[in-house]
């Protein structure tokens, strides 16, 4: 399956590029394909990562293309990963709408280019807002060949972090999290499992995390315990910031940690964003059928939801259906259907703002 990756020369395209062929993901035979954009830095660093490239994994890499602008895609699977982000300033403001705004831009030249095209791709959107970019590229494609890999890496951090708790591996650990890959996520506390424990063990994990905190004041904590870890980075105290962070429940540091490693690191969650990816590449391209969180178009084919947002679903090489015999504990689905609305507007303004 040939692969193209939208904003290879960033921080997480040139990750994302390299575990793939770590992995060896792209076969020998087929193409991949890093896209940035005509003229100035974007260009050039491209240049410079297909040679690093070619040189690190000759022994078995693809045929690795150079291509400039979404009229030159041309894959059966693109990875979206262009667009602006957060700052890695922390003093800057973290604005959501401002991030919006230009990314969806960016998400509707692409998505109207790939729509031209014979063969519509599957599409894998890893920009954020993620859920803004399901949406538009939804819109022009069909909707079941495009979703978002920000669930499965909150996912993944969920399961870390329980996994950490418990002192057990995170293959371990079944947990995921649905809703948005933002303040509106929301953990599926009923369908915890780890292999190995018993349930008596996992309830009182699951009690001893939750703190009878209710999924409704969620938002409003992950706000609360951000403003907090970043008071302490502006401060400089890095150190008393680790352990703010170290002290929170494991559903606000699923939360609240990326920001930590932004802010500190002085890049992005690069790493741990360009794995959650390469994990659903690797699905698609081996055709295996894989139920696992992600962000969709929901339009109603989940409890009737509709915006832009995680749930489950199954991939499979063709795209992805929902997973219809995962059950939500009542607040659970509460909390679905909150951000299900705070999604549906946020979604709605910013395709009206591009009118």
């Amino acid at each position: 399956m040939d692969v193209a990756i939208v904003g290879a020369a960033g921080a997480c395209g040139r990750q994302l590029a390299a575990q793939l062929l770590q992995r060896n993901t792209v076969l020998p035979s087929d193409r991949l394909q890093l896209v940035g954009r005509r003229g100035g830095a974007s260009e050039h660093e491209l240049w410079g990562l297909r040679s690093d490239l070619e040189d690190a994994f000759a022994d078995w890499a693809p045929r690795i293309e150079l291509a400039f602008g979404p009229e030159e895609v041309d894959a059966e699977l693109v990875v979206v990963l262009a667009g602006e982000t957060v700052s890695l300033d922390p003093g800057a403001t973290v604005d959501r709408a401002a991030l919006a705004a230009h990314n969806a831009v960016v998400f509707r030249d692409y998505a109207v280019a790939l729509s031209e095209r014979p063969h519509a791709p599957i599409v894998v959107v890893q920009s954020n807002p993620v859920e803004l970019g399901v949406r538009i590229f939804a819109e022009h494609l069909r909707p079941e060949r495009v979703l978002g890999a920000a669930a499965w890496s909150d996912t993944l951090r969920l399961r870390r972090e329980l996994a950490a708790e418990l002192g057990v591996s995170r293959r371990d650990v079944g947990a995921f999290v649905l809703g948005e890959h933002g303040d509106h996520m929301v953990p599926i506390w009923s369908a915890i499992g780890v292999r190995g424990v018993g349930s008596a063990a996992v309830a009182d994990l699951v009690a001893g995390t939750r703190r009878d905190r209710d999924l409704a004041d969620l938002p409003a904590e992950i706000v609360d315990a951000r403003t907090g870890l970043l008071d302490l980075i502006r401060a400089g105290d890095v150190s008393g910031a680790w352990t703010f962070v170290q002290s929170l429940p494991a559903d606000l540091r699923v939360a609240v940690k990326p920001y930590f490693t932004n802010f500190t690191s002085g890049r992005t969650t690069e790493v741990a964003t360009a794995h959650a990816v390469a994990d659903l590449v690797e699905a698609f391209v081996a055709g295996v059928w894989w139920a696992v969180p992600a962000q969709v178009w929901v339009r109603g084919l989940w409890h009737d939801l509709q915006a832009a947002m995680a749930v489950p679903v199954v991939v499979a090489q063709n795209g992805w259906v929902p997973s219809v015999d995962v059950a939500v504990a009542p607040d659970e689905l509460e909390a679905l259907r909150r951000t299900d609305a705070a999604l549906g507007a946020a979604q709605d303004r910013a395709l009206q703002n591009m009118q």
